[in-house]
């Protein structure tokens, strides 16, 4: 599975609804596409003396991936190389919640319950089967962050993304620690030393440009409502 796929999941509720907003879930999940692809040595933020100015998006390999999830982000990437990563980030996230919840679904990793409310609106939950066994990826995220093991880099990169949309409380739960706490002891994970120096750099770059690209939606749509 990609991490698109795994952060998808870490973010429905044991209903089958969605932890966060439409906006936040959307540009994690652009935000798990982009590091998704940076691992595999596609995308990357350049740094100072490259083709593009440094800290903007760079593609370095258009081949495609195989995977149409990855190979769609992969295009938008390369058509937008050049521009601030968090604002590529928008164009990823959009109606990318449904492909990958329709994704899981083929996959049997959850399913499509629909229901209406007043018997009027309808309403859509995809609750997970856990067909593969237990949710083993929550309980790797719940040991790091919660008894401080050392993270696979898998697991620091759902941490960083899950820190990125604020649901690191929410995934682990009720475990006798703050909200803050919480949080802080997911900041570190990325900043830790248990990773290669090239992967720690892609986590933290699209750390930041998600983090950066929700900002600008929220402040977008406050500023909308007031006006």
């Amino acid at each position: 599975m990609l991490l698109v796929d795994d952060l998808m999941l870490q973010l429905l509720d044991a209903s089958g609804r969605t932890r966060a907003d439409a906006t936040r879930t959307g540009l994690g999940l652009a935000g798990a596409l982009m590091l998704d692809l940076a691992l595999r040595g596609k995308v990357d933020v350049a740094q100072p003396g490259e083709r593009v100015k440094a800290g903007r998006l760079v593609v370095r390999d258009t081949t495609p991936t195989g995977d149409p999830l990855l190979d769609e982000a992969l295009r938008t990437f390369a058509e937008r190389e050049g521009r601030k990563p968090q604002d590529v980030l928008p164009k990823v996230a959009k109606g990318l919640k449904q492909r990958v919840l329709d994704r899981l679904v083929r996959l049997e990793l959850v399913q499509h319950v629909e229901g209406r409310v007043l018997g009027v609106f309808p309403t859509h939950a995809y609750p997970r089967t856990f067909a593969h066994g237990s949710d083993a990826t929550a309980e790797g995220i719940r040991a790091v962050v919660v008894t401080g093991h050392t993270p696979t880099e898998r697991e620091a990169a759902l941490i960083s993304l899950l820190q990125a949309v604020d649901r690191i409380p929410a995934v682990v739960g009720d475990v006798g620690l703050t909200k803050r706490e919480l949080r802080a002891r997911a900041k570190a994970v990325a900043a830790s030393g248990f990773a290669s120096e090239a992967v720690r750099k892609a986590i933290e770059a699209v750390d930041a440009a998600t983090t950066a690209a929700i900002a600008a939606a929220v402040a977008s749509t406050a500023a909308t409502a007031g006006s």
